[in-house]
């Protein structure tokens, strides 16, 4: 009982705010420095607890003018233009179709991989693990499909707007 009343109030004195005296200096050429060293104190003013917290509102950047293509900047015909999205497109497409065969082929390994538990998974959790590891598979593949999905949306937006 002895010892967890003085750890009480051990514990309870060291939880209390310390307090610092502070000083404010101000030099001949008119600098601010706040110091807590007493030696230095030539010139300087202790600030009491009860002085309101001044504060500087921070500055803003001045608005950003909306980006224009400089007259000088190469201009590419529209037939030109065309063919690169058509290109692009088609690159996406395809990339599009490998990445849905390979979420295909991921998922089809996770429903085979929770259906077996292997041999030297004696440990609940290795076979927890290897699951996760094909349920991560799973997700990334999902996240590459849709981000895809969306280069293309944006792809037939951009091709509608010109």
């Amino acid at each position: 009982m002895k010892r967890s009343l003085a750890c009480i109030l051990t514990c309870g004195s060291l939880a209390l705010p310390a307090h610092a005296e502070v000083w404010k200096c101000i030099d001949a050429d008119g600098h601010v420095t706040y110091t807590n060293n007493k030696v230095n104190t030539k010139g300087c003013q202790p600030l009491t607890v009860e002085l309101p917290v001044s504060t500087v509102p921070a500055v803003r950047p001045p608005p950003r003018a909306p980006a224009t293509t400089p007259q000088t900047f190469p201009r590419v015909d529209s037939d030109t233009q065309k063919s690169r999205d058509d290109s692009r497109k088609r690159i996406l497409e395809d990339e599009l179709a490998k990445e849905e065969q390979a979420l295909q082929q991921a998922r089809q390994a996770l429903s085979e991989g929770e259906a077996v538990r292997l041999g030297d998974e004696r440990n609940y959790q290795k076979y927890l693990d290897r699951i996760q590891r094909l349920k991560d598979t799973v997700s990334l593949h999902e996240r590459n499909v849709e981000a895809l999905k969306r280069e293309l949306a944006s792809l037939g937006r951009a091709a509608r707007t010109n």
